[in-house]
C-alpha cells in the first residue's frame, strides 16, 4: 500500500494533538468475500468499531463510532418537520452497517454497499479527516481527473490571500 502518513489529531474543539485525524491515500483489495483489508494507519482509530454506509459521490463512509454520533445526533436533533433531515436519516441509516474490525483489520463490505459504490477488488481507500472513503479505483481517478483543474485554482486562491 501506499500513502503512509502519520496521523494527526483534534479535539472537538478543533485542536490538534498529535494523533487520531485520518489521512492519507491507500489502495487494498477486496478479497473474494467482500471484506476489505483497513490500511494500518486507520486501524487504531477504528479498531473499536466503526459504521459503514452510503456516501455522496458513490463511494462510502467508515465512520468511527464517536463521528458517527456527532452525525446522527445533529442530524436528530433538526425538526422531525424538515423533509430533508428526514430523507437524510433515512439514506444515511436504511444502509448503515456496524462492523467491527477483525484481528487483520478487515472489515466485511455488506453487498447492497458494494452494489451502491460500484466495488469490485480494486478499491481506493482515502482518509478525509474525520472519515474514511472507499472507492472504486476507477471511480476515484475520474474524480481526481475532474476535480484537479479545481484544486489548483482554488490553492492558488488561497496563496493570494497569504494562507
Amino acid at each position: 500500500m501506499r500513502g503512509e502518513v502519520q496521523a494527526v489529531d483534534a479535539t472537538p474543539d478543533g485542536t490538534f494533538t498529535g494523533l487520531g485525524l485520518l489521512l492519507g491515500t491507500f489502495t487494498p483489495k477486496l478479497d473474494e468475500k467482500g471484506r476489505l483489508i483497513l490500511p494500518a494507519k486507520f486501524r487504531g482509530r477504528l479498531a473499536g468499531g466503526l459504521v459503514m454506509t452510503r456516501g455522496q459521490d458513490r463511494c462510502l463512509f467508515l465512520l468511527p463510532m464517536d463521528e458517527f454520533g456527532r452525525i446522527y445526533e445533529q442530524v436528530r436533533s433538526a425538526p422531525v418537520t424538515s423533509q430533508q433531515a428526514r430523507d437524510y436519516l433515512r439514506m444515511f441509516l436504511s444502509s448503515a452497517s456496524d462492523e467491527v474490525p477483525d484481528k487483520q483489520g478487515r472489515v466485511s463490505v455488506p453487498a447492497p454497499l458494494r452494489e451502491y459504490a460500484g466495488l469490485d477488488r480494486d478499491v481506493v481507500v482515502i482518509g478525509v479527516g474525520t472519515r474514511v472513503e472507499v472507492w472504486d479505483a476507477t471511480a476515484w481517478e475520474t474524480y481526481t481527473q475532474e476535480k484537479e483543474a479545481g484544486y489548483a485554482e482554488i490553492a492558488e486562491a488561497i496563496t493570494d490571500l497569504g494562507i
